[in-house]
This record gives C-alpha cells, structure tokens and sequence, in this order.
C-alpha cells in the first residue's frame, strides 16, 4: 500500500488540476462571449442610431430649400460609418469603427444645425420624433459603451491575472480593447450664444 501512495497522490493532483483547468478555461470563454454579446449590443444601438439617420434623411430630402451639400457630407459620412467591421479582439478595427462613429456624428450635427434654419422641415413630425428618439438612442449606445467596457475589464482580468493567465495564454486568449472618448472629448465645449 505505501508503495502506491506517492502514485495516488500524483493521480489525484493530476485529476484536480484537470478539473480546475478546464475551469479555468470555460471561465475565459464565457467572459470572452461576453465581450462579444456587449459588443453585439453597442453594435445594435448603432443601428437604431442609422435607422434614425435614415429615416430623417428622407425626411430632409423631401425638403426642396434645403442645401445638398451638408445632406451630401452626411450620406458619406453614414456610408463611411457602415462600412467598418469591428473585430474584438483587434483594437486597431474598434478605433477605426469609432472614427467612423465620430465622423458621422459631426456631420449629422452640421445637418441639424442647418435644419434648424427650414420652419417648415421643423415643424414635420418626422423631425420632431427624431430629435426626440435620437436623444434616446445616444443615451441607449452610452450605456451600451458603458457595458462593453466593464466586460472587457473583467475579461482582461481573467486573462492577466495569476493562475488563469497561464491558461489563457495556453489557449491563446489575448486581452482585449476598451472602448475609448473621441480625441478632444475631455475638454468642454465652446458654446456660444450668438443671439440677435
């Protein structure tokens, strides 16, 4: 029986790390599929927001006064925006997805601000909703910025912290991107009231 004893208590180490290690391993894919639900979820915000922008585009193009250029400017800037594809685990395709983001959103605020000068474009109740509903969704996409980030800190987490690093880098879990602000974010706006 001693003879044995060395070789089940080897056999038992082995089978508890076994355990413990696929432990380990299906806790990544879950926090990695995570990630990716988050992400999925920023993703479909974004989509409400286009929907949004498409539906008050027809409504300003259906406004014969108003200036095609800055519709222009917007129509490039949301074909832009829709052709990023983000991948999670590449930081370089979320910055890219983010300027497009950004870039579509000032012009979308150029386009408002010259909507604003055309009484009859305000007083249609398409762009009514809009302003109302856009309100909604931008607050909708900062929450689901908000969500995807805190997954990424518990995913990273998972994959740089002692033991599960170990893991991670075994079955090639990399640590993943945050969403970042806009350059320039920080600072306050400049707003001025020009009023005559």
């Amino acid at each position: 029986m001693k003879k044995n004893t060395p070789l089940l208590i080897i056999l038992g180490l082995v089978v508890i790390l076994g355990f413990w290690g696929c432990g380990a391993y299906n806790g990544l894919v879950t926090a990695d599929q995570e990630v990716k639900t988050k992400w999925s979820n920023v993703e479909t915000n974004y989509q409400r927001r286009m929907d949004l922008y498409n539906s008050v585009i027809k409504t300003i193009e259906g406004s014969a006064n108003f200036e095609k250029s800055t519709l222009k400017e917007v129509l490039e800037a949301r074909s832009k925006a829709t052709q990023v594809t983000v991948n999670t685990d590449d930081p370089a395709s979320l910055e890219k997805f983010q300027s497009a983001q950004a870039g579509l959103s000032g012009a979308f605020g150029r386009l408002l601000a010259v909507a604003e000068a055309y009484p009859d474009l305000k007083t249609t109740t398409a762009f009514r909703d809009f302003q109302t509903q856009i309100e909604g969704t931008e607050n909708r996409i900062n929450v689901a910025r908000q969500d995807y980030n805190n997954s990424v800190k518990q995913y990273n987490l998972n994959v740089k912290t002692f033991p599960k690093n170990i893991f991670a880098g075994i079955f090639g879990f990399r640590e993943k991107g945050f969403y970042q602000a806009d350059q320039g974010s920080e600072k306050a706006p400049d707003i001025n009231f020009d009023i005559k």
